[in-house]
């Protein structure tokens, strides 16, 4: 049995980035750039205006002021889009708007707000500062410079830069295809009547689920009887059409759990079986070529909390994420917590901020079956694997619960 950081270190390890496609803007959110992008021109382009206002040179409105405004001369008008080639001479200012061409006589731009404009002429109300409220070009990238790495997540703010640079395409890692294979006989699908010894089944459901909220596109689900011939040809059929395979239920050793062994007659790579870990201790984890199995526990906190903390990361690998290190942050407990030393547990939590600090308190319903307490949290508490008890008012790290991708 390993301890969580050698099974989290070893899953990431063993993930290898997929294969790259290039797709047009409209298909970018959500992945990570397999190549650098490069600006191809200076970024702004041109000398603009931050400001609707008024270009002026400095000498002229030196000794302005609200009490005593200078009075220039309007030469013109440049609106955005205009070509900006405009003269300035002493004593005449530019009204500039914003986003427009800067001629290279401005050398300051002063707010519409403290000028009035009246017969073809305007009143500066106050003083500028060289270059004030002019964007100078190439003041946010050079022509040649790295802006985005490979690695870097397509969000919003990135896919506009993207299209900021003049790129209508990028090259990104491709997403996997997974497959999720649910065991048990005992389980029927909700909306069925329930018998004597049946339960309704929501680890396919809570498992796909975070897999469409993590970017997974091409997501099947199986199920297979609990006996090792359906488990290995389940598992088989599973493999033609994935690059990771997702089991539920199985993996202890009862006389009913069959996905190991199964693996390894299909020749799986058994990386690690069991890890020190509640809930979530009887985790199996393999490899055969580049494809991955997770065999998680079958108590549905479990399969969602292993998720979270183990195949999240290969997930994020494969997909090319430039980091799979979890966000930890500090927070005081509000109530005490007890274990028995040897595994690491994962507590589930609320963390908000009371008088201006992060506190966190642990949610009712711990047991790996009791979905209510992780339905209710947004964190999970590090309880260290060889602590016994935790006070109120204790520090702890807590890990933010985002059923997304980084």
């Amino acid at each position: 049995m390993i301890s969580f950081e050698e099974a989290r270190e070893s899953v990431v390890d063993h993930a290898s980035k997929l294969g790259t496609e290039t797709l047009r803007l409209n298909r970018l959110l959500g992945r990570y750039l397999a190549e650098p992008l490069i600006a191809q021109t200076d970024i702004p382009l041109f000398d603009n205006s931050a400001v609707d206002g008024f270009g002026v040179r400095l000498q002229d409105v030196a000794n302005a002021s609200e009490n005593s405004p200078t009075q220039l001369s309007l030469a013109g008008t440049i609106s955005a889009g205009d070509p900006g080639d405009m003269g300035l001479s002493q004593g005449q200012t530019i009204k500039i708007l914003t986003g427009a061409t800067v001629p290279a006589d401005v050398e300051a731009i002063v707010m519409r707000e403290f000028c009035q404009e009246q017969n073809g002429h305007v009143l500066v109300k106050q003083p500028a500062q060289a270059s004030e409220n002019i964007r100078r070009r190439g003041g946010e990238f050079a022509h040649g410079q790295t802006v985005l790495h490979p690695g870097t997540r397509i969000t919003p703010a990135v896919l506009g830069l993207i299209a900021t640079l003049g790129y209508d395409k990028a090259t990104v890692y491709r997403k996997p295809r997974v497959a999720v294979i649910v065991t048990g006989n005992e389980l029927l699908s909700p909306g069925m009547e329930l018998t004597p010894g049946k339960i309704y089944d929501s680890n396919s459901y809570a498992l796909r689920a975070a897999l469409v909220s993590h970017g997974v596109e091409k997501c099947s689900v199986m199920h297979t009887a609990d006996d090792l011939a359906s488990t290995k040809t389940t598992l088989q059929q599973a493999l033609a059409k994935a690059d990771i395979v997702i089991s539920t239920g199985g993996v202890s050793v009862g006389d009913f759990d069959f996905v190991k062994d199964a693996a390894e007659q299909i020749d799986f790579q058994t990386i690690f079986w069991r890890i020190a870990l509640k809930p979530g201790k009887p985790v199996y984890f393999g490899k055969l070529g580049n494809k991955l199995l997770f065999g998680l526990p079958g108590n549905p906190v479990s399969v969602l909390v292993t998720f979270h903390q183990l195949v999240k990361p290969a997930l994020l690998k494969m997909m090319g994420a430039e980091s799979t290190d979890a966000k930890l942050f500090p927070a005081r407990l509000t109530k005490p917590l007890k274990k028995k030393a040897g595994r690491m547990e994962f507590v589930r939590g609320v963390v908000r901020t009371e008088n201006n600090q992060l506190v966190v308190h642990p949610t009712i319903g711990q047991d790996s079956h009791m979905l209510g307490g992780l339905a209710q949290a947004n964190c999970l508490i590090y309880f260290a694997k060889d602590s016994e008890s935790l006070q109120s008012g204790d520090q702890v790290q807590v890990e933010l619960l985002e059923w997304s991708a980084n």
